[in-house]
C-alpha cells in the first residue's frame, strides 16, 4: 500500500503526533511524573495480576476434576515454558524501549519501518518457537527429568501450548507497540477478555466433557489466538503513525539491528536467571519435601508482590525511552525517583502484609502440611519482607535500558545477582547444610537473594549516576572526558 493510501484511511500524517494521541494514552514528556506514572503502570500491574489468577485457575480446575498427576503434568511444564518465552518476552521490551524513544524524539519517518518489524518478529518468533516445541517437547521433558507417571500428559499439554505460540507472540510483539505509545489498558482488557474464554473453556472441556491435560491445553491456545486477534485488530485501527499495516509486513534491518541491542541482554538475562533457579530449586529440594513444598507455596504468593513492583519497572523503562528519545535527560531523575518511591511502598506493603497473614495464606495451599506452613513463614521472613529490594534492582535496569544502556545491567545482574546467588549455594550454604538443621539451612540458602538484589541495586544505582552525569555536563566538559 502506498503512503498516498494510507494517507487517505483514517489519519492525517501531517498532524503531530501529541494532536492525534487519544485522551487514554499517557502523556510522559510533560508536567509531573509520579500520578502519570501510577496511571499508566496500574494497569500493567492489573494485567500481570489477571495473569498469575488465570494460570492459577488452570491447576485449580486441573486439580479437581483431572488429578495429581496431571497437576504435575501441567506443572512440570512451566520452567521450560518460561525458559523459552523469557528470551522473546525480553526482545519485546527492547522494542519497546526502542519505539518509545522515537515517538518522544518525534522521529516520524522511523516509526512505520519501526512498528512493521516488531510485528514481523513476533510472526517469526511464534512459527520458530512452534516449530522447535511442537517436535522436540518430548525430548525437553526428558532432559529436564520429568517423572514417567507425567511425562505422556505432560509431552501431549505442552505440543497443543506450543501450537499456540505464534498468537502468543503476536500479541507480545503487539503489545510492544501498544505500550510504548502510552495506552496500558487496551492489553489489561484484552488479557481479560481472553482469560475469561480460557476459564470458561477449562470448565466446559475438563469438566464438563471430561477432558485432561490436552482440555486445558486447548483452552489456552484458545485464549491466545483471541487476544492476538483483538491486538492484532486494535493495531490496524491505531488512528496514529504507529498504524499496522498487514501486507506491509517485513523485517527491516536498522530498526531490526536496534531492538535486538536492546533487546537481546534483556531476553539472555532472564534465561541466565531461570537456570540459576532451577539450581537453586535443586538445594531447596535437597532439604526434604516440606521444605520443597512450603518454598513453593509462598512462591505464588511473593509472585503477586513481584508483578505489583515489575509494573513500575516496566513503566519506569518507557517513560525514560521517550524521555531519552525526546532529550529531555532532566525528567530521568524525577522519573527514576518516582519508580523508586512506589516500588518501596508496594514492596514494603505487601510484603509485610503477606508476612502478617502469612500463614492462613499458605494454608489455601497446604491445608495438612504445619511443618511446610512453618518453611513458608521462614521464606516470609527472609525474603518477602526484604522483596522490594528486588524491585529497586530491577528498577535500576528500568531506567538504565529506557536511556539505551543494556549491557551493563545485563552484566550487573547476571554477575551481582546469579552469580552470586550460585556462588553462595557452592559455598556458605554448602557449609551450613551440612552442620545445621533443615530450617537454618534454608534460611541461609535464602539470605542470599535479599544480599544480592542489594548489591546489584548499589552497583546499578552508581552506574546510572554516571551516565546522567555524562547526559547533562556541558560539551566541553563532556568532550574532554
Amino acid at each position: 500500500m502506498t503512503r498516498q493510501r494510507r494517507d487517505n484511511q483514517g489519519f492525517s500524517p501531517r498532524l503531530p503526533l501529541q494532536m492525534r494521541s487519544k485522551s487514554r494514552d499517557v502523556d510522559m514528556l510533560n508536567g509531573k511524573v509520579l500520578f502519570p506514572l501510577i496511571r499508566y503502570c496500574v494497569p500493567i500491574m492489573l494485567t500481570q495480576v489477571l495473569q498469575l489468577l488465570f494460570n492459577a485457575a488452570d491447576m485449580v480446575v486441573v486439580g479437581q476434576y483431572v488429578g495429581d498427576t496431571a497437576v504435575a503434568a501441567v506443572g512440570s511444564c512451566a520452567p521450560l515454558i518460561n525458559l523459552i518465552i523469557n528470551l522473546f518476552v525480553g526482545i519485546s521490551l527492547g522494542a519497546t524501549v526502542v519505539l518509545a524513544s522515537v515517538l518522544g524524539a518525534n522521529q516520524k519517518e522511523k516509526i512505520h519501518d519501526l512498528t512493521h518489524t516488531i510485528l514481523s518478529l513476533g510472526v517469526i518468533f511464534g512459527i520458530l518457537t512452534c516449530s522447535v516445541g511442537v517436535v522436540f517437547a518430548r525430548t525437553f521433558l526428558e532432559w529436564m527429568g520429568t517423572t514417567p507417571e507425567s511425562i505422556d500428559q505432560a509431552s501431549l499439554y505442552l505440543r497443543i501450548y506450543f501450537i499456540g505460540a505464534p498468537a502468543f507472540m503476536i500479541y507480545t510483539f503487539g503489545r510492544a507497540i501498544i505500550v510504548a505509545t502510552g495506552n496500558t489498558r487496551r492489553p489489561l482488557i484484552y488479557l481479560t477478555l481472553s482469560g475469561l474464554l480460557n476459564v470458561i473453556l477449562n470448565l466446559i472441556l475438563v469438566a464438563g466433557f471430561g477432558f485432561g491435560v490436552e482440555g486445558v491445553a486447548i483452552a489456552t491456545v484458545a485464549s491466545q489466538i483471541l487476544s492476538a486477534i483483538l491486538m492484532t485488530n486494535a493495531l490496524v485501527h491505531l488512528n496514529s503513525e504507529c498504524r499496522i499495516f498487514i501486507f506491509e509486513l517485513r523485517i527491516h534491518k536498522k530498526p531490526l539491528t536496534k531492538i535486538l541491542k536492546l533487546g537481546l541482554p534483556v531476553g539472555l538475562q532472564n534465561t541466565l536467571f531461570s537456570f540459576s533457579n532451577v539450581i537453586i530449586q535443586s538445594s531447596v529440594n535437597s532439604l526434604g519435601t516440606f521444605c520443597a513444598a512450603g518454598n513453593s507455596a509462598c512462591m505464588n504468593i511473593d509472585s503477586f508482590i513481584y508483578a505489583g513492583m515489575n509494573s513500575f519497572t516496566q513503566g519506569c523503562m518507557t517513560f525514560a525511552g521517550q524521555n531519552y528519545g525526546a532529550k529531555r535527560y532532566d525528567r530521568l531523575n524525577s522519573i527514576y525517583r518516582s519508580a523508586l518511591l512506589c516500588i518501596s511502598v508496594i514492596g514494603l506493603w505487601l510484603g509485610t502484609s503477606a508476612y502478617l497473614f502469612g500463614e492462613p495464606l499458605l494454608r489455601i495451599n497446604l491445608p495438612d502440611s504445619p511443618i511446610s506452613v512453618q518453611y513458608g513463614m521462614q521464606r516470609m521472613l527472609v525474603l518477602v519482607i526484604p522483596d522490594f529490594l528486588c524491585g529497586l534492582m530491577d528498577c535500576g535496569s528500568g531506567i538504565l535500558r529506557g536511556m539505551k544502556r543494556s549491557v551493563y545491567p545485563m552484566a550487573a545482574t547476571v554477575i551481582g545477582s546469579c552469580g552470586l546467588r550460585l556462588l553462595w549455594v557452592y559455598t556458605v550454604f554448602a557449609h551450613f547444610s551440612s552442620n545445621t538443621d533443615s530450617f537454618s539451612a534454608y534460611r541461609i540458602l535464602l539470605l542470599s537473594y535479599p544480599i544480592s538484589w542489594f548489591l546489584t541495586f548499589i552497583a546499578l544505582f552508581t552506574y546510572y549516576v554516571v551516565v546522567k552525569r555524562k547526559l547533562t555536563m556541558p560539551a566541553a566538559e563532556k568532550a574532554g572526558a
